[in-house]
């Protein structure tokens, strides 16, 4: 394999702007496809004749399905990536495949189901695959000093991304019903307004973030895909010296059950439990990317001083009395006070897990460790809303009861947190292989 003994040029700051650009780019499609319009649409509307419950186990079922693709690629595409130097082709695939799969969204009406569930889990497949290789530059443009920092500044700036994504379609919602319009016409058009928001929102990260590992083997033969599996081998070989990357991936694969929980259904939540319209959803989800930005950038600058295993205990404590809260919530103050809380504890907890992962990723494989993070994340992006789905068709439909499942794994990913050694964790990370 080929190798350089010339350390890569200091990342300039115009790079790390760029890097966390694609925070900003990404994330109107979690805000307005999974958590805030589309996924309402889809229980709504398009498998409305399902009824309520199946509807909504349908949706998680096409999330699993989408996050198993992931699941089973992540390790491996990170790994090649790594082999072949191409992080930033993979990147610039899957911020296509998404963007055109997200437009793609535009043509899905009332009954539309199997199209609807195949363009979602193409355009999530190709965000989830993103969103891990974005990430992989992380230690590669910032030191273990500063990456909790840069990792808060990348999800405070995504959240404002999605702010911005759910101002825009609420202002065409807003100006479509004025002229009588139903969901059939704006909900469409908002998904069009994302993918067009991500497109040229990545262009600073497409253009300006540079390819910095020192290979360049070629990704069109089968030995450089064999060689993937075999980097992925050699790395689950070594696992023990990694005892507490792995463990916190353990521990991120629980809680982050509970926290794609939110994501996927806060909407249908909102809508079904507390009788939120389209443009009250829209409202709440916006003030819960600012406190989510807030949360991310004040935890990224915590983290740096306290540790981010730390910062991700205070987060799950907060995530336990937002869920107690939500449950509880009558009227739609206390609602709003966990969903607030909810998004101060939403983006503490990104920020620290994915510096965390880069604070314990060996020099050179961090396409591979960062298909890790990205297994475990949709591992749990599988279980947490499946364990919702099934408990809304067990209780009949009662969002209520559903929602105190996410409890379980937010107390059990504290508990097996509290297992990891931040310190081992950073000084096992300088040992190549």
């Amino acid at each position: 394999m080929p190798s350089t003994s010339k350390k890569p040029d200091p990342a300039t700051r115009r790079e790390r702007f760029a890097w966390c650009m694609y925070d900003f780019a990404n994330s109107g499609y979690t805000t307005v496809i999974l958590t805030a319009i589309f996924n309402a649409y889809f229980v709504g509307v398009v498998a409305a004749e399902s009824g309520n419950g199946h509807a909504t186990l349908l949706w998680t079922l096409t999330m699993a399905c989408a996050n198993a693709l992931v699941l089973l690629s992540a390790p491996v595409v990170g790994a090649i990536a790594d082999y072949s130097g191409a992080k930033k082709r993979f990147l610039v695939v899957t911020t296509v495949g998404c963007v055109l799969f997200t437009a793609l969204l535009s043509l899905v009406g009332p009954g539309d189901i199997t199209l609807a569930v195949i363009l979602v889990i193409l355009a999530t497949f190709m965000f989830a695959s993103g969103e891990n290789l974005i990430a992989a530059f992380l230690p590669e443009i910032s030191t273990p000093e500063t990456m909790g920092r840069l990792s808060g500044y990348g999800w405070a700036l995504g959240y404002l991304g999605g702010l911005l994504a759910l101002v825009l379609c609420l202002a065409y919602v807003t100006y479509a019903e004025n002229k009588g319009l139903d969901a059939t016409h704006y909900v469409p058009v908002s998904t069009l307004i994302v993918a067009a928001l991500f497109g040229i929102a990545a262009l600073p990260t497409l253009l300006w973030l540079r390819e910095r590992s020192g290979v360049s083997n070629s990704i069109q033969n089968v030995h450089v895909i064999r060689k993937g599996f075999e980097r992925l081998r050699i790395t689950l070989r070594y696992a023990s010296r990694h005892t507490d990357l792995f463990r916190f991936l353990i521990a991120l694969t629980t809680y982050y059950s509970g926290i794609h929980i939110v994501i996927v259904l806060a909407a249908v939540y909102a809508q079904e439990v507390m009788g939120f319209k389209t443009q009250d959803t829209i409202i709440l989800i916006m003030v819960v990317n600012v406190t989510a930005a807030i949360g991310a950038f004040l935890f990224g600058h915590l983290q740096d001083r306290i540790g981010s295993s730390r910062c991700i205990a205070i987060t799950l404590l907060i995530w336990i009395a937002a869920i107690i809260c939500a449950y509880l919530a009558t009227d739609e103050a206390l609602f709003w006070i966990a969903a607030n809380l909810i998004g101060t504890a939403l983006g503490g907890a990104q920020s620290a897990g994915r510096a965390l992962v880069g604070q314990f990723t060996p020099p050179g494989r961090q396409g591979e460790f960062f298909g890790l993070w990205g297994l475990a994340t949709k591992l749990s992006a599988i279980i947490g809303p499946l364990t919702y789905g099934g408990m809304i068709v067990i209780f009949e439909g009662d969002h209520r009861i559903a929602i105190l499942s996410t409890l379980v794994f937010f107390i059990l990913g504290l508990m097996l947190l509290a297992t990891v050694n931040e310190k081992r964790g950073r000084e096992m990370a300088k040992i190549e292989y």
